[in-house]
């Protein structure tokens, strides 16, 4: 059997239960003719650019998930929380009272943050939202990727490379890559879930069809279709205005894939997605007032009773991908072009501009204010050009394989303002905070941007089987970007079978992350609430006149260096385990400020004052970090009774330590405000530091069930007082949860499934409302707030 043909047989680790994490044999067949006929098919293996690298021998730690039970039967119904749930080092979780993150479910591996992890699909770079975080325990500052604009129907598997890759594939994958590989098979299926939680809010409906449609000999198209209808969920005490809890969610996301072969190994390929979604979440309650309170954030006329203002948004994602890959004598070719557009529009609804009010009164009027603003909103898009070359040499050791490339990319970012009414001030009685839409102000005209710029890139890649028990990768890759320069960052994996079950492996590796047009130019005057008082606070772009007075240096990338060292066991086809140690130093990484104002920084005050803010924040390239630890994996399958029960074990440890704050020149001596005890921890602990996950599958006849426990290790984030104040910082204990399924099979193709999540209603530590993020109990933090859950789904195969 020649090397190409020993690719069609893969062992492949999956993971949407227990007994997908079995090691599986994947036969890859395109299209009904005869195997023997066939042309030999081999999947990609994110990490390698060898068209016959197989999972279980790769020198980088990969998790292979195959996602297709999550889709026929799992209780969790976007493509983050399905993940959260089964990968230990991946962590997502639905924020809840933090502004435009409330809107986008942010994601990250190894507890870094969610710009530093690379999304590919089906090989290809998938663009970052337009929105940064600003609030929420997680990921405050970055940007990200928007795993939702996904459908979970539409993905075969998701394969997560924990290592450290910006020599293979460029920025952003500091902490690791995952690539979201879709479906292009022949067939139709289609599943209709409903969830609710076990209050009865929250009521989650999602209809989801896939059809693969020949074309042609031998082409496929794959067509997905979803539409999402989550209902708001609400946590806060009777008799509390608030409201705390879930977003609500609707809108259809459709999804085409497919290919269309050439003749031989060449093929046309593409892809195209589009999803739009309409958000909606609770801004920080505002309270009744009485008919002589005139200079306030609220009208009497309006809302005696106080009022909740809704941020609601209009988000428009579209993707899409279009390549071919040809032969030119022994070498393989790919020619791509892939594109990516997130826009983000936001309405404020249920609310008032408190200053249109006071001057109607102050004019003999009732105090009245429109109720609805259109707040602005921003978009980015990316445009990427690849052209990537890769060819296997037989006669060197024992095979080489060499690849090599280029890429162009050019991405703009646009923030657009918001209707006057949104942000002006028009009663000229100068109390702050009581002017623009209450919940979340519009975008100025001194806001508005459209900012672009473009990044040229050349790698080479080279896998070697010096024998048959030792391979070698190296890869080095160079980038320049427009408006910052360049960079150089390189890698060397290898992997040794040390016997027949055993296999060691590690790496080395520099890496980059180039600072997001997003974090360069956003900016921003919002309200935020320290505890419980309105405070006007202005995000100052780098390069602005806030950031200039300030002493603020132009922002440049981040740079990081990666270490693994694993091993993987195989002693039996029912039983594996792997261990792997990694450390990721980040130099110089771009962290979101703490909050200067006229007493922590007088040299700035007269500024801020100009401006009618209270206080102000920066992006700025201010401290080095230290992430340490290790990820876990078992697996086992057995016979048990008269059915076969499999059992998965995955556990990530992962430590990450502020080794140093490099404030710039104007800032020495301002170190504590520039990081502030409660913004180092945000970044040391947004989540928790142990994550564990063991999960039962057994099936019997057409019964099969699935209990999965789900440990989340303990995270201590600060408070608004500060320890400085005598407030103890807000700690949350180690707390475990548990999901339950059982699926009946009334034949092949039709499959019910019932079962929960949190089933045991699992919550996170009490803290005091007035020192948490959102003003609550607790922040979205571990498993989130919302408790335990009940769904079912229907599957259907046609």
């Amino acid at each position: 059997m020649t090397k190409m043909r020993k690719a069609i047989l893969l062992a492949l680790y999956g993971a949407s239960s227990a007994a997908a994490l079995t090691p599986v044999c994947v036969y890859a067949q395109t299209s009904p003719e005869k195997a023997s006929d066939a042309p030999v098919q081999t999947m990609t293996i994110v990490g390698s650019r060898r068209i016959n690298s197989s999972a279980t021998e790769t020198p980088l730690p990969i998790d292979f998930i195959s996602v297709s039970k999550s889709a026929e039967q799992g209780g969790q119904f976007d493509l983050a929380q399905t993940l959260a749930n089964i990968s230990p080092s991946f962590n997502s979780t639905r924020q809840t009272g933090a502004d435009g993150a409330d809107l986008v479910d942010s994601a990250a591996l190894r507890g870094l943050g969610s710009d530093q992890t690379l999304v590919l699909v089906n090989g290809k770079r998938r663009h970052t939202v337009s929105l940064v975080n600003l609030f929420g325990a997680r990921n405050r500052g970055n940007t990200g990727t928007d795993l939702n604009a996904i459908p979970v129907m539409a993905i075969s598997n998701v394969q997560v490379l924990r290592d450290g890759a910006a020599a293979q594939y460029g920025s952003d994958a500091i902490a690791g890559v995952m690539d979201i590989s879709l479906k292009k098979n022949l067939g139709c299926e289609a599943s209709f879930g409903y969830s609710q939680y076990s209050v009865g809010d929250g009521k989650n409906y999602l209809p989801s069809a896939y059809c693969g449609i020949q074309i042609g000999e031998k082409g496929v198209l794959g067509v997905t279709v979803e539409y999402t209808d989550r209902g708001r969920s609400n946590r806060a005490d009777p008799g509390n205005p608030r409201t705390i809890g879930d977003t609500k969610v609707t809108g259809p996301t459709v999804y085409l894939n497919g290919e269309v072969p050439n003749g031989g190994n060449d093929k046309f390929y593409f892809t195209l997605g589009t999803q739009q979604r309409k958000a909606s979440s609770a801004a920080w309650a505002r309270g009744g007032v009485g008919s002589d309170d005139i200079p306030s954030r609220n009208s009497a006329a309006m809302y005696p009773n106080g009022f909740v203002p809704y941020i609601n948004g209009d988000i428009n994602d579209i993707y899409g991908i279009a390549g071919y890959r040809f032969s030119i004598g022994e070498w393989r070719a790919d020619l791509s072009q892939t594109y990516g557009f997130n826009e983000l529009k936001y309405n404020i609804s249920n609310t008032l501009n408190a200053s249109i009010a006071n001057k109607d009164l102050l004019s003999g009027g009732k105090g009245i204010s429109p109720s609805s603003f259109d707040a602005g909103g921003f978009s980015f898009s990316q445009a990427t050009t690849n052209l990537d070359f890769s060819r296997f040499f037989d006669g060197f050791m024992n095979g080489v394989n060499v690849a090599f490339g280029g890429e162009y990319r050019r991405e703009n970012y646009k923030i657009f303002s918001g209707e006057p009414g949104s942000y002006n001030d028009v009663d000229g009685v100068g109390f702050g905070g009581n002017a623009g839409s209450q919940g979340f102000p519009g975008f100025q005209p001194g806001d508005r941007t459209d900012r672009s710029r473009n990044s040229l890139a050349a790698y080479v890649d080279i896998e070697t089987d010096v024998t048959n028990r030792f391979k070698v990768q190296t890869a080095v890759r160079g980038e320049r970007y427009s408006d910052f320069g360049s960079t150089l960052t390189g890698k060397v994996a290898a992997s040794y079978k040390a016997t027949d079950d055993v296999n060691l492996r590690g790496s080395l590796s520099t890496g980059f992350r180039a600072p997001s047009l997003q974090q360069v130019y956003f900016s921003s005057t919002f309200t935020d609430f320290i505890s419980g008082v309105p405070m006007d606070v202005v995000l100052a772009p780098n390069g602005g006149t806030i950031a200039n007075a300030a002493g603020i240096p132009k922002l440049h990338e981040e740079k990081s260096k990666n270490y693994t060292l694993g091993l993987t066991y195989k002693p039996s086809n029912t039983f594996s385990m792997t261990a792997d140690l990694y450390r990721i130093d980040i130099s110089d990484r771009i962290v979101l400020s703490g909050r200067f104002d006229a007493n922590n920084y007088p040299a700035l005050g007269a500024t801020l004052s100009a401006l009618g803010v209270g206080q102000a924040q920066f992006f700025v390239n201010s401290i080095n970090t230290k992430t340490q630890g290790i990820d876990l994996t078992a697996s086992h399958k057995t016979n048990l009774g008269a059915g076969k029960l499999s059992t998965y074990l995955g556990l990530n440890y992962s430590k990450t330590e502020v080794t140093k704050v490099n404030a710039p020149t104007s800032l020495k001596g301002y170190e504590d405000v520039l990081l502030s005890e409660r913004e180092r921890l945000f970044i040391e602990q947004g989540g928790p530091r142990v994550k564990g996950t063991l999960a039962f599958n057994y099936e019997q006849g057409p019964w099969a069930s699935e209990f999965k426990v789900i440990h989340y290790g303990s995270q201590t984030l600060g408070t608004f007082s500060g320890t400085a104040a005598g407030v103890p910082n807000a700690y949350y204990e180690p707390k475990t949860s548990a999901d339950l399924a059982v699926t009946y099979a009334f034949n092949d193709t039709t499959k019910l499934t019932v079962g929960g999540t949190n089933i045991f209603n699992v919550k996170p530590t009490r803290q005091n409302p007035n020192e948490t993020d959102n003003g609550f109990y607790y922040d979205s933090v571990q498993f989130g707030l919302g408790g335990a859950a009940y769904f079912v789904k229907l599957w259907k195969k046609f």
